[in-house]
């Protein structure tokens, strides 16, 4: 929470932990004359507190599902709230603890948000069902019915409609990349806009309390202010006193922060007359035209992006005659000499490129064509499969050894230690069930491996002694990511629980634990793998989820994120640092790459699967599983691939670098498209 003076300064007041898992809305009341601040989150309960001070007032329980919305309210001396849940409940409270006081069902029992006109004698609700049914309704208030239900959404939206309502008379939700807008004693839509292009699926908009102005969320993280005849004025009398130096610095330092996104899109006429709705929609589609804007600034497209063609890179194929299975895990050798790859069979491929006058230092390179290396027996390393079921998806994991001589890895079955030279089995351990998922070497001692189980447990094990140290416990799900820190000496975990963890290695008690960020419009938190990865400075954690990309600090504070730009877009499935911790380097599962400043999460370069692909050997749908950073080299990685191939990508001789940083060209890139790769990084506030 924060203050803020007449002359425009914020100032932070409040911050508190609010809900266990993510808070889902927020709203000021007024009970009792006192103002108070109403949340409600992932954690089934809607929590009142005192704004000023902090302190926790009231605590309402009885929604069976994760609490989506909560809309406070009072009615001559009866306040109340009403609020939503994501299986379709509504319910009311009163400002004590009895419980409940309604319970109705919003259509398309899903996510929904309650508004009330602004007089307070009308209800509205405006939800989307999980099919992507949208509904706009008036509601009954003393007999819990829809009065009325709104046409004119989209039979399918791609995301969940958000509305408001204003001067009580007109109602606008933001549907189909468009703002629509109804009158209250109509059912019809009655006009419609798309502000000049740049919107979402499903903007999010609220009216000033005058209804003269309108806030719009765009694709690229910006808000637009659409302004009637009165809007306009108050905005004209605030350039002005810019202009005239009325006001003090503060002031003038807001305004000139906020002017740039006061773009004027058509005008919603202060009288609104309602006429014929097919004229005033046919007058509308004539002035809706696309966004229009300059070389700096032209629109991207994910199928148009940065780099489409293998003349702007340099990628190889790596050599392959055996049996092609999907790669599951990819890692390079300390050294860069070597490239390791696991697949989805259990079985180990180890590429060495070879020492020549083109290549003295025998490292990895896209210009050199390595060996696929097997052993003189022939033999390749094996996970042992006999007690694994045939599953689709076995857990599959694997680390190095600090020095690259062991190799320690598992498919679901027993957990298997490999002499990287002689690929022979040196032993075996830790037989399923549970399964191990995850590995991690100790950084001090190469005989101690940290391993998450599909139980959720992690087991702090001494493979030379073959015992036991610990058992952790603090994850719900299967364990999905490790990764230690010797400067902090800690270990980081995640799970499919969404969870992070932090454990102390002197005498690994749990030091904190924090569920991640849902992404923007999901009220619940993520599920499925989460992978961390400390920064080489140690100074941050890299959190890589499918729906996400998110820079927490050590003390497991969200610093910024990337989310892909909606629900249709391509999911991340693989991201890792650069050796010099500078890029982010991520895959998603239409094949692209996206090239990121590890500062910023702005995009620096994309990259489309045509470039590195050869369309003629029929790899569409073939995708990036992981990908994996050069121990020495920050531009160069490898993609292991969903068809069982394996990708070394490289800069082109003339582009020696992936795009440029915000350094380079003095500001952060802004993306205007969209693509999964145009959502800009957002920010969380500490």
């Amino acid at each position: 929470m924060y203050t803020y003076s007449s002359s425009g300064e914020l100032r932070q007041h409040l911050e508190i932990e609010a809900h266990i898992g993510g808070v889902n809305d927020i709203a000021f009341a007024y009970p009792n004359k006192q103002l108070c601040v109403v949340t409600c989150g992932d954690d089934r309960l809607i929590k009142v507190w005192d704004a000023i001070a902090g302190r926790r007032q009231y605590t309402f329980e009885g929604h069976g599902a994760p609490v989506y919305s909560v809309c406070p309210h009072y009615k001559e001396s009866i306040q109340f709230i009403f609020s939503t849940a994501i299986d379709g409940k509504i319910k009311a409270w009163l400002f004590d603890c009895m419980g409940s006081r309604v319970d109705y069902d919003a259509p398309g029992l899903w996510c929904t948000t309650m508004v009330y006109s602004a007089d307070g004698t009308r209800l509205f609700s405006c939800g989307t069902s999980k099919e992507g049914e949208s509904y706009l309704v008036e509601w009954n208030e003393s007999e819990g019915t829809i009065k009325r239900m709104y046409t004119g959404f989209k039979k399918r939206s791609l995301g969940v409609v958000q509305f408001d309502t204003t001067r009580n008379r007109f109602l606008a939700a933001g549907d189909e990349f468009q703002i629509k807008f109804w009158e209250m004693d109509s059912i019809n839509m009655v006009a419609f806009t798309d502000a000049d292009g740049g919107l979402p699926a499903s903007p999010r908009l609220r009216f000033n309390k005058e209804g003269s102005l309108l806030a719009v969320t765009t694709i690229d993280n910006g808000i637009k202010i659409l302004a009637n005849n009165d809007g306009q004025s108050v905005l004209e009398m605030f350039e002005n006193r810019q202009l005239e130096g009325t006001r003090g610095l503060s002031e003038v330092a807001n305004i000139k922060a906020i002017a740039p996104m006061l773009e004027r899109a058509e005008r919603i006429q202060q009288s609104m007359s309602i006429g014929n709705p097919a004229t005033i929609e046919s007058s509308m589609l004539s002035d809706a035209k696309p966004r229009t804007v300059d070389n700096a600034d032209k629109a991207k497209s994910w199928k148009f992006p940065d780099i489409t063609d293998s003349s702007k890179l340099k990628s190889l194929k790596l050599p392959d005659p055996l049996t092609a299975s999907k790669v599951v895990r990819l890692l390079y050798t300390s050294t860069g000499l070597m490239l390791l790859a696991l697949c989805s069979n259990g079985v180990h491929k180890l590429w060495r490129w070879p020492q020549s006058e083109r290549n003295p230092s025998g490292k990895s390179s896209a210009s050199i064509v390595p060996l696929l290396w097997q052993p003189n027996s022939g033999a390749l390393m094996s996970n042992d499969l006999s007690d694994v079921k045939l599953v689709e998806e076995r857990a599959s994991c694997i680390a190095l050894s600090k020095n690259d001589s062991y190799v320690m890895s598992a498919s679901g079955g027993k957990v298997s230690l490999f002499n990287m030279m002689s690929s022979k089995v040196m032993k075996t351990f830790m037989p399923p069930p549970p399964a191990a998922t995850y590995l991690a070497f100790h950084p001090q001692d190469n005989n101690v491996i940290a391993v998450g189980m599909e139980d959720s447990t992690i087991h702090i094990y001494n493979a030379r002694v073959d015992k036991l140290n610990i058992k952790l416990k603090g994850h719900q799900k299967r364990i999905t990511g490790l990764a230690f820190s010797q400067s902090l000496n800690v270990l980081i975990s995640s799970g499919a629980d969404a969870q992070l963890c932090i454990w102390n290695m002197d005498g690994w008690e749990k030091k904190k634990s924090r569920v991640i960020q849902a992404a923007p419009g999901h009220p619940t938190p993520p599920v499925g793998e989460t992978r961390v990865q400390f920064r080489n400075d140690q100074s941050h954690i890299l959190v890589v989820h499918e729906s996400q990309i998110s820079i927490y600090d050590t003390q497991l504070e969200s610093m910024r994120s990337w989310y892909p730009r909606d629900s249709l877009a391509a999911s991340i499935s693989s991201a890792t640092y650069s050796c010099d911790g500078t890029l982010v380097l991520a895959g998603f599962s239409d094949g692209a790459i996206g090239i990121f400043d590890a500062d910023s999460l702005g995009l620096r370069c994309q990259i489309a699967s045509s470039a590195y692909i050869s369309t003629s050997i029929g790899s569409s749908g073939t995708y990036p599983v992981v990908i994996a950073a050069h121990p020495e080299d920050p531009y160069q990685f490898a993609l292991g691939m969903s068809d069982g191939t394996v990708y070394v990508i490289e800069p082109s001789d003339a582009e020696p670098k992936w795009g440029r940083s915000s350094q380079d060209n003095g500001s952060l890139l802004s993306i205007h498209s969209s693509s999964a790769l145009n959502s800009q990084p957002c920010e969380t506030p500490r």
